[in-house]
């Protein structure tokens, strides 16, 4: 079956390049489209973004000359406050030392405080030692009398018996 031959096929295959053609001519088309649409957005987003930059710029002068106004209202205390600033560094230059000197005055007296609760608290209990010696004492010394006592007075009884019988 060539196409020479038979008029129906070659009509169909030339319809078919046809078709091909304009296909391909039809996306070609669409694709340019697509692209002019991108080109066209492209260009509306830079001017957008040009015109942001003009209003930052605007801005930023507009800001510039505030930061000049405020420079220019603070320059007749700036003098007043560098002198201060000086006059503080100064005085913390000669509290540095003032400071350390404190800190080892406060260590010692600390250190000082201890030693004296320690030997207080060491005097306390040779205190009650010596009190609970005297006291044991005083018991074994009382309870000595009380028993000499008992053997004077057991003595006594024996030597005179007619003290025993006799009505008091």
């Amino acid at each position: 079956m060539k196409t020479e031959n038979n008029p129906e096929l070659a009509t169909l295959a030339s319809i078919k390049i046809v078709t091909k053609e304009e296909e391909e001519m039809s996306l070609s088309l669409s694709f340019r489209a697509k692209e002019e649409h991108i080109e066209m957005k492209k260009m509306e987003v830079r001017e957008k973004v040009f015109q942001q930059l003009g209003r930052v710029e605007e801005e930023t002068k507009r800001l510039a000359n505030i930061r000049e106004e405020l420079e220019a209202l603070a320059d007749p205390t700036r003098k007043e406050v560098a002198t201060l600033r000086k006059k503080i560094d100064t005085i913390n230059r000669e509290l540095k030392p003032l400071t350390q000197y404190c800190q080892k005055k406060e260590k010692e007296y600390k250190d000082a405080m201890e030693a004296c609760n320690e030997k207080n608290k060491g005097k306390f209990q040779l205190v009650s030692k010596v009190m609970e010696l005297i006291n044991n004492s005083e018991k074994v010394r009382m309870n000595r009398l009380e028993e000499l006592s008992r053997t004077v007075d057991s003595l006594h009884f024996n030597q005179n018996p007619d003290t025993r019988n006799s009505p008091a």
